[in-house]
């Protein structure tokens, strides 16, 4: 697989994932649409740039998932598993957020750079 078949796939993926919002989505989705014309490489850019924006660190998830509004979203069951995953993905060095977006998302930052 080249890399630009690698880069498809992940924005495939990041369009997929049911963690992404909607704006990253939609435009992940014109970039897939723009496939082979030239409005790609402008779309490549604002991609590159949202993601820059969008995808969460670890850092910044886990004290999110302690929190009361983590708590209220996915209910406390829920938010403490996410949180004891945040810290056994930092524990073992991942520097991103492990949810589908966030994950092809830091993938195509490491694809974009």
């Amino acid at each position: 697989m080249d890399k630009h078949e690698e880069i498809v796939a992940e924005v495939k993926n990041l369009v997929a994932a049911p963690s992404v919002y909607g704006g990253l989505k939609e435009l992940a989705q014109k970039w897939l649409d723009a496939e082979g014309t030239a409005a790609q490489a402008n779309l490549t850019a604002l991609l590159h740039a949202a993601l820059k924006e969008d995808v969460n660190t670890i850092d910044a998830v886990i004290p999110f998932f302690a929190s009361e509004a983590a708590k209220k979203a996915f209910g406390a069951d829920q938010a403490a598993q996410m949180l004891a995953k945040a810290q056994e993905v930092k524990a073992s060095g991942g520097k991103y957020c492990f949810c589908p977006a966030c994950t092809a998302g830091a993938k195509l930052l490491e694809l974009l750079a």
